[in-house]
């Protein structure tokens, strides 16, 4: 079996459908409610965030988040250039389910943190499948 990212493209297109690309698009539509739930409710940010807040720079983190979030989910509900979008957001997922381990502990929250991650690192290592703007671009050719 190939392992380079070419074997693992040709590999998932093969077995894709259109379940998957729902998945995808809804990975996203996620990302831009989260973002801009930030956006709108920075003080529950600010009180998320606050366990963590000494070692990082919290205006810093809030736009990286947003901006990530909001942009990320725009790029992986077209499919262009998912995997990297992803790897962007795999710091802030990360993050996510780290904070309920420092803080408090919300079971929801983890949850939700540790299912977006795992679908993320699905399509980091699936990339964004036969319908989607990189497959087109990538047939054009």
């Amino acid at each position: 079996m190939d392992t380079s990212v070419k074997g693992l493209n040709k590999w998932a297109n093969s077995h894709t459908s259109i379940t998957l690309d729902f998945l995808r698009v809804a990975l996203g539509v996620f990302l831009i409610y989260k973002g801009a739930s930030f956006i709108t409710n920075n003080r529950d940010f600010e009180d998320l965030i606050a366990p963590i807040s000494n070692f990082l720079g919290g205006m810093f983190v809030f736009h990286y988040i947003a901006a990530a979030h909001i942009m990320g989910g725009i790029i992986i509900i077209f499919g262009l250039l998912t995997r990297w979008a992803i790897i962007a957001q795999l710091p802030i997922l990360f993050g996510a389910v780290l904070i309920n381990f420092i803080g408090e502990m919300h079971l929801g929250n983890l949850l939700v943190a540790f299912l977006v991650l795992a679908i993320s690192l699905f399509f980091l290592f699936f990339g964004s499948g036969k319908h989607s703007a990189d497959y087109y671009f990538k047939m054009e050719k």
